[in-house]
């Protein structure tokens, strides 16, 4: 059942994607406010407080109605299944904006790439080269799609083969969110701030991504050019401020022969965190120093496109032949 949910989830994605604005996106921040507002008042024990409540409550929640449904039907827990996987693996959520860069780009276009970068990322392009520009849309590409596709992938078949359905899809996914939400001091107006419920939600989705992190990079290894992302995985890995998006954009520079790494762009808003389908807060790319390889172009672009593509095949394919070992044996 978590092959056939992951892919119907896949297809049904591709086909009728979220809209930018969607009820996932309202309902999810108005559950983060609210909790905010009502659970953190500043103390110690409150950043604990606030976020079992914003990512515990509605895991446990979506597993007691897994369970709930699966004592009935089969049918029923893969529909609910999808139907998780669905507001959660957003794998048109990142590759429609960047599609819409990338032909910008190939159009000679880069005030309109840089104002679409804007719009998707809020990052303040203006001011970047056209080489630079490339790279920061080939990290923040990279870095969405670990985060929309592959972690939640990850951790929903981890905790599928446990028996807790889709628990883990929404453990990570709201982690994720958590972790960028809490990030911005200045939020939403009459919110109080709490610097360790900050601490504690980057801490916490830190571990939560430890091995999906791995495991997407080894992904880049093994579909890409394998011997030189793992050089460079091993060499320039711990030149980016966060580790485990290092490991992921040094596996991927060393997999299609790009350089990456380097300053990070100029952020515009703290609301960036603030929405759903936001990839990686803008300091997971900042680095001291670059990787080797080609400066970045046009033909990067696709080759990061085909990475992607070939990684997601690649997991399915492993999924699929779990599925199929299990239902011989």
């Amino acid at each position: 059942m978590t092959f056939a949910a992951v892919l119907l989830a896949l297809l049904v994605e591709q086909l009728r994607p979220l809209p930018r604005n969607n009820w996932v996106h309202d309902a999810l921040i108005a559950w983060t406010r609210w909790t905010g507002r009502n659970f953190n008042a500043g103390r110690d024990h409150h950043a604990w407080v606030v976020w079992c409540m914003m990512v515990v409550v509605p895991a446990a929640l979506v597993l007691g109605v897994h369970i709930v449904i699966g004592h009935f039907s089969i049918l029923l827990a893969l529909v609910w299944n999808v139907v998780v996987l669905y507001v959660t693996l957003g794998f048109r959520q990142f590759s429609h904006y960047f599609t819409r860069v990338r032909d910008a780009l190939e159009q000679g276009n880069e005030i309109q790439a840089a104002q679409l970068m804007r719009e998707c990322w809020q990052l303040d392009a203006s001011e970047l080269s056209g080489t630079d520009l490339l790279r920061h849309v080939i990290e923040h590409s990279l870095l969405a799609a670990h985060r929309h596709v592959f972690g939640v992938f990850f951790w929903f078949v981890a905790l599928s083969l446990l028996g807790l359905g889709p628990t883990g899809a929404v453990i990570y996914r709201m982690a994720e969110f958590a972790s960028r939400y809490w990030a911005f001091k200045s939020g939403t107006v009459g919110e109080p701030t709490n610097d360790r419920l900050m601490a504690l939600s980057s801490r916490i989705f830190t571990a939560i991504d430890h091995f999906p992190a791995r495991l997407t990079a080894c992904g880049f290894a093994v579909v890409g050019n394998f011997e030189h992302a793992v050089n460079c995985w091993r060499r320039d890995a711990v030149l980016w401020t966060c580790p485990n998006e290092g490991i992921i954009l040094a596996a991927a520079a060393g997999a299609v022969g790009v350089r990456l790494g380097g300053a990070a762009a100029p952020g515009l808003v703290p609301d960036a965190s603030k929405t759903f389908d936001r990839g990686a807060p803008l300091a997971a790319t900042q680095a001291e120093g670059s990787t080797t390889g080609a400066l970045p172009d046009l033909s990067h672009l696709s080759s990061i496109v085909g990475l992607v593509w070939r990684a997601v095949v690649m997991w399915m394919l492993l999924l699929g032949l779990l599925w199929l070992a299990n239902l011989i044996g």
